[in-house]
């Protein structure tokens, strides 16, 4: 498998992905937040935090079981982008993630944007009332769909438009 599948805008994933279900991914050193969006692609929805083994081959087969059990047509994975647009050592390590899991699967992958998007989640779970130890189980999921709604956003906006906004 090569990094044909590896994909940076939204125009490019919905050329892509068949319709279906896509999976966003929030990749932190320790987990990988995950949410899943509905098959029409409106809603994305956080599902699970997976605990980060010492390898990678275990947790991308843990991802990819959770996919195919899923019916996933594609990922969306967050890039975390400096804050001035800049990438640095987490980019890095985000695009290596990728062309290890673009190695084991056919599904295109998609590399969105995901700056402030842990900050949405965790002002979203506070607002909620969520106790603080509460939110810590749940935040990279939380984080996960809301990559996978802006990428869904930057989708449907094509589909209205037919230029790309994300």
């Amino acid at each position: 498998m090569t990094n044909n599948t590896i994909r940076e805008t939204a125009d490019a994933m919905r050329d892509a992905a068949p319709k279906g279900v896509l999976m966003g991914l929030d990749l932190g050193s320790k987990t990988i937040g995950i949410a899943v969006s509905d098959v029409e692609r409106r809603l994305a929805a956080p599902l699970t935090t997976l605990r980060r083994s010492a390898r990678l081959t275990p947790d991308l087969e843990r991802l990819l079981a959770l996919a195919e059990a899923r019916a996933v047509r594609g990922f969306v994975l967050g890039l975390p982008r400096n804050m001035d647009g800049s990438e640095g050592a987490r980019c890095d390590s985000t695009r290596s993630f990728a062309r290890n899991l673009a190695r084991r699967t056919e599904l295109p992958i998609l590399l969105w944007d995901e700056r402030l998007t842990t900050a949405a989640a965790e002002d979203g779970l506070n607002a909620a009332g969520l106790p603080k130890k509460r939110r810590a189980g749940v935040i990279d999921q939380v984080a996960a769909a809301h990559i996978l709604d802006a990428a869904l956003s930057g989708m449907a906006a094509l589909d209205r438009t037919g230029s790309e906004d994300g």
